[in-house]
């Protein structure tokens, strides 16, 4: 790719980007989750800005190797991948697909409120928090009343 008109656009490569999902939760993409912050040439080399959830995050380099990989695979020779903690990540910036998708895939999304508003699989509002640890340091684990079911609601950060 060594002229601009040969090297792809940044629209396409959110496009890009924005299939590759989430490692501790599948159904929203990297770029739906908003960590995703930046993508540009420097030159030739492709330069793409991420911020992690919060800076122990142990999908980091998991993240770092998804997106080198299929960058990699669009015939991206020359890229940086850069993390920048600051500003911190934050729940606002998950998309509206991605607290849809969170929500489908029976997640609570983030609430201002501080807790879920409703049971993700069957829409009460009768919920309570069992702890406010989950299956992952971003998510506390709450049960709905009426159905019984547990699920994970995604903190605000």
């Amino acid at each position: 790719m060594s002229q601009t008109r040969d090297r792809p656009s940044l629209e396409k490569i959110w496009e890009w980007l924005d299939s590759i999902p989430d490692p501790e939760i599948p159904v929203i993409s990297l770029v739906d989750l908003g960590i995703i912050r930046d993508v540009g040439w420097n030159d030739e080399t492709l330069i793409v800005t991420v911020t992690p959830t919060y800076s122990g995050c142990p999908a980091t380099a998991v993240i770092a190797m998804d997106i080198e990989t299929a960058l990699r695979g669009y015939g991206i020779g020359k890229l940086e991948l850069k993390t920048q903690i600051s500003p911190a990540w934050t729940t606002d910036w998950l998309s509206e697909k991605g607290r849809t998708q969170l929500e489908e895939y029976g997640i609570a999304p983030p609430q201002a409120a501080g807790g879920p508003d409703k049971c993700p699989r069957c829409g009460s509002h009768s919920v309570t928090k069992v702890s406010q640890f989950g299956s992952t340091p971003c998510k506390a684990h709450w049960r709905c009343q009426d159905c019984l079911e547990p699920f994970d609601y995604f903190k605000c950060i």
